[in-house]
């Protein structure tokens, strides 16, 4: 199934809402979603990260926002 979407006409705001939508939907389905081996190697480069002190973080709201901002 294709689905065409005008993205050359849509927002920053637009097409950053659009991904949450998906997001979303694809959060609810989660079991149904396979994850790339990839997804393994950064996990694991990211727990190393962790673990030697050098992992950055923020809140997820703080994040969105940030975001949302920079795209404005």
């Amino acid at each position: 199934m294709g689905v065409a979407i005008p993205l050359e006409k849509m927002s920053r705001k637009e097409k950053i809402q659009a991904m949450e939508s998906l997001w979303d939907d694809l959060c609810r389905h989660a079991e149904k979603v396979q994850s790339p081996a990839w997804h393994g190697a950064v996990l694991e480069q990211r727990e190393e990260s962790l673990r030697v002190g050098e992992a950055q973080f923020s809140e997820w709201d703080a994040a969105k926002k940030r975001i949302r901002k920079e795209c404005e």
